[in-house]
């Protein structure tokens, strides 16, 4: 990409975050409107559809303040009022609100609402991995307040997904490999990439991105005692004795750690979580059990979430959004060679 459509990006990103309240914390676009993914040219880019996420301190005041500026991004539940839309947001699905197929300064964009309290809870905790989990991919973060908690909790999530993703992986691997399944983690479980998204997702997210993936987490990776990291010829060995594996289990974030404890510990046995952890740690299928856990968090925020959507983008949308989802995957099946010589 030019530096003057760079340039002109950054500014069309501005201007749309400039139709909103500003009382943001933390602010960033992602997906395929925002970064280029294999299969994609330039053009298509520019069509695709911009997908943002704002955080903000105080969504009622927020909400109250976004509903006399810009009513018509919201569906039949604005008739309901700031507090009402504040408690659908905070209560269920991921804890996020999203108004879609919005039209802003000549582009559509969707854009989801989260409370600062949410996002660090499931930064620290992935209760939802739903926001951690695109944050564990490069996004273009736009605003980005002083809050301490907030930026330690985006490290937090980033050191999270390196430990996740080692659980997985063999003793030794690329560094492609690794962003690969640290860029699957939050479509584990997730039923819409059985119906609605394109199955090569992943993949295209990835391939044309290593290097801003490498930004993330070069650092990351240089600081971790449990990993031998060799950037020029971006191989990595990883420590996969019981004790290795017992350090990266204990670095999980809790919810996970509560997830993995359910499927090894038989209810009534009220074993604490370091004894099953240890237990976990010396199974071969410690990395299956570790990717069970991490589909059963995505699976029911998937779920709940797209039930929410369908209230908050209202009908119409719902059904223009998720058919152009279909069309998507269908490209990508189309897009496969007919004979896999994959396993």
């Amino acid at each position: 990409m030019s530096l003057t459509a760079l340039h002109s990006t950054a500014v069309i990103y501005r201007r749309i975050l400039s139709q909103f309240p500003q009382d943001i914390s933390l602010a960033f676009a992602y997906g395929s409107g925002v970064f280029k993914q294999q299969g994609t040219s330039q053009g298509q880019m520019e069509k695709n559809m911009l997908d943002f996420v704002l955080t903000v301190d105080d969504p009622v005041t927020w909400h109250t303040m976004n509903l006399l500026q810009n009513r018509k991004h919201y569906s039949i539940l604005k008739l309901l009022g700031p507090r009402m839309i504040s408690s659908i947001q905070n209560e269920h699905g991921a804890a996020v609100y999203y108004n879609t197929l919005v039209p802003v300064d000549g582009r559509i964009i969707k854009y989801g609402v989260i409370s600062t309290e949410s996002l660090i809870d499931d930064l620290m905790h992935w209760k939802t991995l739903y926001v951690a989990g695109r944050l564990h991919k490069p996004v273009k973060m736009l605003v980005q307040s002083e809050n301490g908690k907030l930026r330690a909790a985006l490290v937090s999530n980033l050191k999270s997904a390196v430990m996740a993703s080692f659980l997985m992986l063999p003793e030794s691997f690329t560094e492609e490999d690794l962003f690969l399944q640290i860029a699957g983690l939050s479509y584990a479980g997730d039923f819409r990439m059985v119906i609605g998204e394109d199955k090569s997702k992943v993949a295209n997210i990835v391939k044309d991105n290593i290097q801003h993936f490498r930004i993330l987490y070069s650092n990351i990776l240089r600081d971790c005692p449990q990993v031998v990291y060799k950037s020029q010829q971006g191989q990595l060995e990883v420590d996969k004795s019981p004790e290795g594996q017992f350090v990266q289990l204990m670095a999980l974030p809790r919810t996970l750690q509560q997830k993995i404890t359910k499927l090894v510990d038989p209810p009534g046995k009220n074993r604490d979580v370091e004894e099953i952890l240890l237990q976990v740690a010396q199974d071969p299928d410690c990395g299956a059990v570790v990717q069970q856990g991490i589909s059963s968090i995505v699976k029911t925020s998937s779920i709940t979430q797209s039930v929410k959507g369908i209230f908050t983008a209202g009908m119409w949308k719902t059904v223009s959004y998720s058919s152009k989802k279909l069309m998507k995957m269908w490209k990508g099946w189309r897009r496969k060679p007919s004979v896999s010589h994959m396993s």
